[in-house]
């Protein structure tokens, strides 16, 4: 990490720590939609508490992340660009913490012959947040990493980007669905859209603050 990060092991293990609860967090929505999809309301509704305790450690791990270096006075030359990212990327596992609340809450129904696209464009909007989360560790830990994470940030969101358009075309093509529930499913293509832009998001912002690194 940062030289003087590496002074203190405590604040090192704690941003690893909140990488590692974005992704888990991550994981268990992915795993969470599959239920979900398959029918297993009871085991989606355990992954959806997961999710929510893990949004919420995240969230007082991020706090003590920064208060620790606002009052240790750590990394001053770069303190602003890590805060940003921290808060960048917590907004990410809030994106996916919303969007399965929501799936719990409204619980739209897919037609089967749309369910593994729906499930595909969950898998490739987690990979863009997987590869986000290794290219934030690659800003404090290896810099010369970090293009290679971002190239896969930036493929995968475009996969979200091909996957969700392709399944809106087929939605409002469909004469077997009503308007309203073409409309839900497009909300929801729309939210598991938007996890794999924010992670993008982030990604861009590593991306900036790498090449002031390098400068």
């Amino acid at each position: 990490m940062f030289s003087v990060i590496k002074k203190t092991k405590a604040l090192e293990a704690k941003i690893d720590e909140f990488l590692d609860t974005i992704l888990k967090a991550s994981m268990e929505f992915r795993e969470g939609l599959k239920y979900y999809l398959n029918g297993d309301i009871e085991e989606f509704e355990k992954r959806s508490r997961l999710v929510d305790r893990l949004e919420s450690n995240a969230d007082n791990i991020r706090r003590e992340v920064e208060n620790r270096i606002y009052l240790e006075m750590l990394i001053p030359e770069a303190r602003g660009d890590v805060l940003a990212l921290l808060e960048n990327s917590d907004n990410v596992l809030n994106a996916i913490a919303d969007t399965i609340v929501e799936f719990s809450i409204e619980k739209p129904k897919f037609p089967e012959d749309l369910k593994d696209q729906i499930e595909n464009l969950a898998d490739v909007s987690i990979e863009a947040v997987e590869e986000m989360v290794a290219t934030v560790r690659s800003y404090f830990k290896n810099l010369t990493a970090v293009r290679d994470h971002l190239t896969k940030v930036m493929f995968y969101e475009n996969e979200s980007d091909k996957v969700g358009e392709r399944i809106k075309r087929q939605v409002f093509t469909r004469e077997d669905l009503h308007l309203c529930n073409k409309l839900q499913i497009r909300t929801f293509v729309v939210y598991l859209q938007e996890i794999a832009d924010k992670a993008e998001d982030v990604g861009d912002r590593v991306a900036i603050y790498t090449m002031k690194r390098l400068v």
